[in-house]
């Protein structure tokens, strides 16, 4: 990683875990992304911006690899979505295949835009709803 994607990656992560995500989490209307973490074992909720299609919903993770919720999910792929208040169970997947910039712009644009500007190793996650 570069020196200045390492700076943006830094940046990024403390603003979201320390301002970011403990306001949006509580919005009943944010869509919040629930895994297990990997170590402890306790559910960890992150607020994320995408869009359900059917009966899957889709997200571009920008940190890719380095984000916690994608190491996560690489530990358990059993996730919960709260999507308009309402929490799904799913099954996560990592999609390195697919092409994270295409993807975006089928997402919500407000997000989208903070993606691109911020992300550093974009990668594509879709969740198979079951519920």
């Amino acid at each position: 990683m570069s020196r200045l994607s390492d700076l943006r990656f830094r940046a990024a992560t403390t603003f979201q875990r320390r301002v970011g995500n403990p306001v949006l989490r509580r919005l009943p209307l944010q869509t919040v992304l629930e895994t297990t973490g990997r170590s402890s074992g306790l559910p960890r909720q992150t607020p994320v911006g995408g869009r359900r299609v059917g009966d899957s919903f889709w997200l571009v993770s920008e940190f890719g690899d380095k984000s916690q919720y994608v190491r996560n999910i690489k530990a358990d792929p059993r996730v919960r979505v709260r999507i308009r208040g309402r929490w799904h169970t799913g099954t996560a997947h990592l999609l390195p295949d697919d092409d994270p910039v295409a993807r975006l712009r089928s997402l919500p644009r407000f997000n989208s835009v903070g993606v691109r500007a911020f992300g550093t190793n974009l990668l594509t996650v879709r969740v198979d709803l079951h519920g």
